[in-house]
């Protein structure tokens, strides 16, 4: 709103303009199993408004919500803090990483003044990037790449001696804990349950057939047999990682990166046990493991101990000034390398044990674990590179999400496009076949409504949409004597539409809902998106964990 305010009698006093905006108050709801959030851990079945207390020092205002927390959640407060919640003692290394805040949002303590612009969690490791474009990272050590590690200085204790007596600390008083809930929840977590289908559609294709199950999927390409295989040494492989627990590693104190002089990171990602980073400039680098390609390197390699950079695009071609380039990775039907559009990469997205990023262009290009159809390339192989999503193109992909087993992403037309494992439904297409190639949501639910931002958990979904809706314009020279009705071409013509949206933000919710991570009042499975009951206020993003989804909001004061 503009305020003139004239003073005096306008003769020497000049007229002063006073710009009022709009005050909105920005709220954050959580729903979804955060053990210490609520006496008696009871899982959160609809939203929850998140306040943050006086003494926190962080303000009273929230500014975002961050994705991923294995049992802890992450959100960044208007002054620039970043506030982490909702952990219990027996969750082994999240309660550590999450910096043992459990009932109250407490700021999390950082080594830097700076303020936080992008954070993100993974299984128990953490990332944030700053206003000045530098990177923390702590929790499982394995995750952390090299750099220089902070302590507190006030203690006189080497940064490692430090983080060895805590951890030792910390084990010796939950050694003799019960954790069943934890060992479910982590169970649950990374054990398959159910006959896992494949389906390979168009992503136009509506209501195709199921394939005969995955080894006669994987047999139609000439791999059943190592498909199989593959699965019996990723159910092993998972059932390890289940029992792995803080008794085996160490936690690693919040430090700062370091990467190549110069480079400023723009946003960041963290997936199961590795973590992206994107530049101002849209490179892309990783970290952590990489056994199954999730860092892109063309290799398997298992532990990258520090920040890589991965050749997304062409490396003569990095730069946002450069022309489109040739993808790594990126064949046609007949062999040849493509070129995609795109010259830098804008949105990047981990997930379990796969990646995700997208260039300027709106190409998708995904890497890493392969097996339930996540990578979306239409088979169940591991992309070790950054690969096109070939049957996207023509598509321009503006956001991507990437969950345990599957992957979301949301088109410059408002589409939804899913692709990967859909045991409980996370995909939304309405039945439970995992789909290798990116299927389009056409549920009634998600009719008239644009896509605006997305968001994956371990098994669920979750997206913010507007409305759309049409304004019609009459031309000036329409002639009401002579027509009632549109009769031809040219009286159409005279009719101008307008299609518009509608910032009304609503949150749809769909797949795995044991814990109520849904926000829909019960703790039953959808297989489509539903909406979820958000009263007086605006959404404006939406972030899942592991077994919680947060949400941002505005509403008028």
């Amino acid at each position: 709103n503009c305020v003139v305010d004239m003073n005096g009698d306008g003769e020497g006093d000049e007229g002063v303009v006073r710009m009022e905006e709009e005050v909105k108050e920005r709220l954050v709801f959580m729903w979804g199993y955060l053990p210490g959030a609520l006496p008696q851990r009871s899982p959160l079945l609809s939203p929850l408004a998140v306040r943050l207390p006086p003494s926190s020092g962080a303000g009273c205002s929230w500014k975002d919500v961050c994705g991923g927390g294995c049992g802890f959640a992450m959100a960044i407060s208007e002054s620039g803090k970043l506030i982490t919640w909702g952990s219990t003692d027996d969750l082994g290394q999240s309660y550590v990483t999450s910096g043992k805040h459990g009932e109250t949002p407490e700021p999390f303590p950082l080594p830097t003044e700076a303020s936080i612009v992008k954070a993100a969690a993974g299984w128990a490791h953490c990332v944030a990037a700053t206003e000045h474009g530098e990177v923390y990272t702590w929790g499982w050590k394995e995750c952390i790449p090299s750099g220089k590690v902070f302590a507190d200085p006030s203690t006189g204790i080497s940064p490692e001696k430090d983080v060895i007596e805590r951890q030792s600390s910390f084990m010796t008083e939950q050694g003799n804990l019960a954790r069943n809930d934890s060992q479910k929840l982590l169970s649950d977590l990374w054990t398959n349950t159910g006959k896992v289908n494949f389906v390979t559609v168009s992503p136009r294709s509506q209501g195709s057939k199921p394939s005969g199950g995955p080894a006669s999927s994987a047999d139609s390409r000439g791999g059943g047999e190592e498909s199989t295989k593959r699965r019996r040494m990723s159910s092993s492989k998972q059932a390890a990682e289940a029992s792995t627990s803080g008794d085996d590693t160490l936690s690693a104190l919040p430090c700062l990166v370091t990467l190549n002089p110069g480079v400023k990171i723009a946003t960041v990602a963290a997936g199961g046990r590795h973590t992206l980073v994107l530049s101002d400039i849209g490179q892309v680098w990783g970290w952590g493991y990489g056994g199954e390609g999730q860092l892109g390197l063309g290799s398997r390699i298992r532990m990258v101990s520090s920040p890589h950079p991965v050749p997304c695009v062409d490396s003569s071609s990095s730069a946002k000034d450069r022309p489109m380039t040739l993808s790594r990775g990126g064949l046609t039907s007949d062999g040849q390398g493509f070129r995609v559009p795109g010259s830098y990469v804008k949105g990047i997205a981990c997930g379990g044990r796969h990646s995700a990023v997208i260039t300027d262009a709106g190409a998708l290009l995904t890497f890493g674990w392969g097996l339930y159809g996540q990578c979306g390339q239409g088979s169940t192989d591991d992309e070790l590179r950054p690969t096109c999503v070939a049957s996207l193109l023509g598509i321009r992909i503006e956001g991507v999400a990437a969950g345990l087993w599957h992957t979301v992403c949301i088109s410059a037309d408002g589409d939804v496009y899913a692709f990967g494992g859909n045991q409980f439904g996370q995909l939304g297409t309405g039945t439970d076949q995992a789909e290798t190639l990116p299927r389009l949501l056409d549920a009634p639910s998600l009719e008239n409504m644009h896509a605006k931002t997305i968001s994956c958990g371990a098994r669920h979904s979750a997206v913010v949409a507007g409305t759309l809706f049409m304004l019609f314009f009459i031309a000036p020279d329409w002639d009401f004597s002579r027509y009632h009705i549109v009769t031809d071409l040219y009286e159409c013509l005279l009719i101008i539409s307008i299609l518009m949206l509608e910032d009304d933000g609503k949150v749809f919710c769909w797949g795995w809902n044991k814990y109520g991570q849904l926000g829909l009042g019960d703790v039953i499975d959808r297989n489509i998106p539903s909406q979820v009951p958000i009263d007086g206020c605006v959404p404006k993003n939406i972030a899942c964990g592991w077994w919680h989804t947060l949400l941002l909001a505005e509403t008028p004061t």
